[in-house]
């Protein structure tokens, strides 16, 4: 069975964004759709959207950083459709600020989502899709983890993101290399996005009553809001390109996949001072003036 045409997939984040572009993938490829959303109106809107494609959907409003709610997407998709081929872990929220002055929600509502909702669904789907494996010899299936170019350098005023998104990418090697330990059949992808317009600027349209801080944003916060709007809004890259990237992983069993192979340079850089033994290098040697810029706006200048 191809894992990505005619299988099943499971999205999440599948409202809006890289996942609302892998559901039309999908759809198109003929495969049946589980979305997964934490936004009920936007996933009706986006279910109704991939059901006029032709597809048979499964629309679940869903909170990735609960384990019982990943827990019973699972069991409704094989209720439905069966396992699994194709599972997109791919929710996510951006939140940024100074690390010291993210707050206990700030990291519990991040961490949440970004890694917590990951974890939930490699545990979840992935016996499940070992179990098909080993009953048909023939079954492929694919586990694709969004992480962020966040995850492998370090850019300031972007702690609690950058954390989440580097333990994704540890969580997805590790994964890599613990499925080529079991079965050839069942392959991990990572997906390490820079800065495409997919609406994750405005993630806090979605976050919980009980993780929000009752009080206004530090200026570091709003500072890194204002940025991250802009340099999604002015992306090159659209989220369809992206979605269609992880299609063309999966068909190559490619583990690793970049919207912007260019920004490897930082990742190069990073690893450079680690291998040296040299301190952290300047994030901004190549654009000065946007370092000037936060510096100016954190300091008050």
């Amino acid at each position: 069975m191809n894992a990505s045409t005619g299988g099943i997939a499971v999205i999440t984040g599948a409202a809006s964004g890289f996942g609302l572009e892998a559901c039309r993938i999908a759809a198109r490829q003929g495969m049946k759709v589980v979305m997964a959303d934490v936004q009920a109106d936007a996933l009706d809107t986006a279910s109704r959207e991939i059901q006029d494609l032709g597809a048979q959907v499964l629309a679940r409003r869903t909170d990735v950083g609960k384990a019982a709610e990943i827990e019973a997407l699972a069991a409704a998709t094989l209720a439905r459709f069966g396992t699994p081929t194709f599972v997109f872990n791919n929710a996510g929220v951006g939140a940024g600020g100074l690390i010291w002055e993210q707050s206990p929600k700030d990291w519990e509502w991040v961490l949440g989502v970004n890694l917590m909702g990951v974890v939930h669904g490699v545990r979840v789907f992935t016996p499940l899709m070992l179990a098909a494996a080993k009953a048909d010899p023939a079954w492929r299936g694919h586990i694709v983890n969004t992480a962020s170019m966040a995850g492998l350098v370090n850019m300031p005023n972007m702690g609690v993101y950058n954390v989440s998104k580097h333990a994704v990418v540890s969580l997805s090697e590790t994964l890599y290399q613990d499925l080529a330990l079991v079965t050839d059949q069942v392959h991990a992808h990572l997906l390490c996005p820079f800065f495409v317009d997919t609406g994750i600027h405005v993630s806090q349209r979605n976050r919980p009553a009980d993780l929000t801080d009752a009080g206004a944003p530090s200026r570091s916060q709003q500072v890194q809001q204002a940025m991250t709007a802009k340099a999604v809004g002015s992306g090159k890259v659209s989220a369809a390109q992206v979605a269609q990237f992880v299609f063309d992983a999966m068909a190559a069993q490619r583990f690793y996949v970049f919207s912007h192979p260019q920004s490897l340079a930082g990742v190069q850089t990073r690893m450079e001072d680690v291998l040296q033994l040299r301190n952290p290098s300047d994030p901004f040697a190549a654009r000065p003036q946007i370092g000037q810029q936060l510096r100016a706006a954190l300091r008050g200048d």
